[in-house]
């Protein structure tokens, strides 16, 4: 593979220069950098005890996150992540755009910064644009090394005040005169002072030409210690592109010269620097295309940005705008994204898809202590946490992975966590931030969707919607989830009637278009396991009480199944269970999101057994306070979940083995038709 380093790196660059080569190995470490897979303890010089890095802290010896050494430099700073910050480093050296897409709070604003501090700084420059004699619509730009450009104007000023200095005591002596002619030898003393107007407006009149001579500094790079990072997130096509503001006085001398009317815009003040663009599909169309043409050309003129305005007429000189950019959005952001702005990004750059999660392991569990430091530090106000409350802080972050042996990368939720708890002990004056701290935090940070969870649970209660006891016939507990880390429990009840024609299924409760395909999945499964004749039946299932967001999703599936399969044989529900899972046409049961949050709104609402898919046995990271409150049961079939679920023993114990019956013979004709067919050479 060749060595692409001694080319020209610009974003403007060959396309044959292209980045999918370079993107095989991570950049070398530059003298005196920080090795991104370096340990915590090496890096703050704090012991670890090998026999102990199963603990939380992974084996730090540390009395509080105090004992903890943050690194300078953001990208030392970031958690996880690994490829990206190889990618930022490598694009940072090489002048590379980066695109980052990837969930909330996982890091693209914090990598994107890091890169604006390993871009070099002695490459800085102001911009100046001055009057032009020769059109005033067309100002003229010129660039200085960063610095200079105060000092340019600040000479101009000074210039101009000695220019008007002199013509202000010229104007006062000539004044002098006329009146005292006036006075002494005309004796008409209202026309010498009719005179001295004249004299006077014609002196201010004419010091105006001075005035604009004195340049515009439109980008100021004197006291920029590292290269420019411009949060352009959400802008306007003028606060993006540059601006001429509107003059309402376009003549008779009391004009505003245009080149100071010239603003600049996002992308000029990051020159030699870095553009961040979270979002990128906020941005309208021609923007993004005019966006596309600074890339391309390194340089961009502005104008007024509205066509009613004066300043449509006045257009710059081309104001150099050599920046990287950094693109950052969801998965939603490239479907309105410019295609050939996207082409760009890839063809001189690199695409990065940032995990959500990260494996948890003991130098892992040793950066989230470093994390809860570096938050502790970046607030500046808060105490630092104790050895347990970090460790609650760690706990928090398995559990909301969502995955078994794995941390969460959403940090920005977590980092809210650490502040609030901190919050809380900075209330009560206390040196350390302490577990009980944490905890409290963690039910006063609830989110909006777990507020209205447990507001709905609490109506419940009050009007009896939750049935925890006793058994009813098509009617099953099902588990949601709202928003993201929100469980609640879902009633679904199902009827069959006769039917004036075909018989159908009729699901209602605001079913998106996930929910109604599962819904006619669990159709197939009733056809093949019930003995009841469906085909002039209409089967109703209704979700009870959905709120205003609709069904969306198939974890209801083993749900809708029961409750339908408990009406067609009329054989009861018992309703201390509750249960989630997603479900195959052929009766398997697979696995579905949430299933923490969703234990933990059945043990709330009373119900004492979950049924959940055996594959996400090993997802379950639920609250100390609830494990004694609710048994779970992993199941990998429908049968499984009728044994569980169902009530009424003689009927139930027929039903069941009717379908165990049928998933045998189903396999044997499988396992017979593999036998004889051909076995690969």
């Amino acid at each position: 593979m060749s060595d692409n380093r001694d080319t020209d790196n610009t974003p403007g660059a060959d396309p044959e220069a292209t980045v999918g080569e370079a993107v095989e190995e991570p950049p070398p470490e530059e003298e005196g950098e920080t090795d991104l897979g370096s340990d915590v303890a090496d890096e703050a010089g704090v012991e670890v005890d090998e026999n102990a890095e199963d603990s939380l802290l992974g084996g730090l010896q540390i009395e509080s996150s105090g004992d903890i050494d943050v690194p300078d430099r953001l990208v030392d700073q970031v958690i996880g992540q690994d490829h990206a910050r190889d990618i930022v480093k490598k694009a940072a050296k090489q002048r590379r755009h980066v695109m980052m897409i990837g969930s909330p709070g996982t890091g693209k604003s914090m990598l994107a910064k890091a890169m604006s501090q390993l871009l070099p700084k002695e490459e800085l420059q102001d911009v100046l644009v001055y009057h032009n004699p020769d059109d005033g619509n067309e100002p003229k730009v010129r660039t200085v090394p960063a610095g200079k450009g105060e000092q340019i104007v600040d000479a101009h000023k000074e210039e101009a005040r000695k220019r008007n200095q002199m013509r202000t005591f010229l104007m006062w002596i000539i004044i002098a005169i006329v009146i005292g002619y006036s006075l002494l030898i005309v004796q008409q003393i209202l026309l010498g002072i009719l005179a001295a107007g004249v004299i006077y407006l014609a002196f201010r009149y004419g010091s105006r030409g001075s005035d604009s001579m004195i340049p515009n500094l439109l980008v100021n790079n004197a006291n920029q210690q590292t290269a420019p990072f411009i949060d352009a997130t959400g802008a306007h096509a003028g606060a993006l592109l540059g601006d001429v503001r509107h003059d309402p006085f376009q003549s008779g001398g009391m004009e505003t010269p245009s080149h100071d009317r010239v603003e600049s815009g996002a992308i000029h003040e990051a020159n030699k620097g870095v553009l961040f663009i979270d979002e990128m599909n906020t941005l309208d169309i021609r923007s993004q295309q005019k966006l596309m043409t600074a890339i391309q050309e390194g340089e961009f003129s502005i104008t007024g940005q509205s066509e009613r305005s004066s300043g449509a007429m006045v257009q710059t000189e081309p104001v150099p705008c050599d920046f990287v950019m950094v693109a950052a959005g969801n998965l939603d952001a490239m479907e309105n994204m410019h295609p050939a702005l996207r082409s760009r990004v890839k063809g001189y750059g690199y695409e990065v898809y940032m995990d959500d999660t990260i494996d948890d392991t003991p130098e892992m569990r040793r950066k989230y202590t470093r994390f809860v430091a570096q938050e502790v530090e970046k607030d500046g106000r808060l105490p630092h946490f104790t050895r347990d409350a970090v460790s609650e802080i760690i706990l928090e972050a398995q559990r909301r992975s969502g995955r078994k042996d794995h941390l969460t990368l959403k940090l920005r939720d977590l980092g809210g966590l650490v502040r609030v708890a901190g919050d809380i002990a900075r209330a009560e004056d206390k040196e350390f931030v302490e577990r009980e701290d944490v905890l409290q935090a963690k039910r006063r940070s609830r989110s909006i969707e777990q507020q209205l969870a447990d507001n709905y649970i609490e109506r419940r209660k009050d009007y009896e919607l939750t049935v925890s006891d006793g058994d009813v016939v098509g009617r099953v507990n099902g588990l949601a989830v709202m928003g993201e880390d929100s469980g609640i429990v879902l009633p679904v009840m199902a009827e069959v009637t006769p039917s004036q024609g075909p018989g159908q299924v009729i699901a209602t409760g605001q079913l998106q278009e996930m929910a109604e395909e599962a819904v006619q999945n669990v159709s197939a499964i009733i056809k093949k396991f019930s003995d009841e004749d469906i085909s002039e039946k209409d089967v109703h299932i209704q979700f009870v009480q959905v709120g205003e967001g609709g069904v969306d999703g198939d974890s209801a599936s083993i749900t809708v199944a029961t409750a339908v399969i408990s009406a067609l044989e009329d054989v009861p529900v018992a309703q201390n269970i509750a249960m989630t899972g997603s479900l195959s046409v052929r009766g398997d049961v697979l696995p579905v999101g949430g299933v923490t949050h969703k234990i933990e709104a059945a043990a709330k609402t009373g119900l004492d057994k979950v049924i959940i898919p055996a594959a996400n046995e090993q997802d379950v990271m639920i609250e100390e306070e609830y494990e004694e409150m609710v048994d779970i049961v992993p199941v990998t079939h429908i049968s499984e979940v009728l044994e569980v679920a169902l009530a009424g023993e003689p009927e139930k114990d027929s039903l069941v083995s009717r379908l165990k019956s049928i998933t045998g013979q189903a396999l044997e004709h499988e396992v017979g038709r593999g036998s004889g067919s051909p076995q690969p050479q």
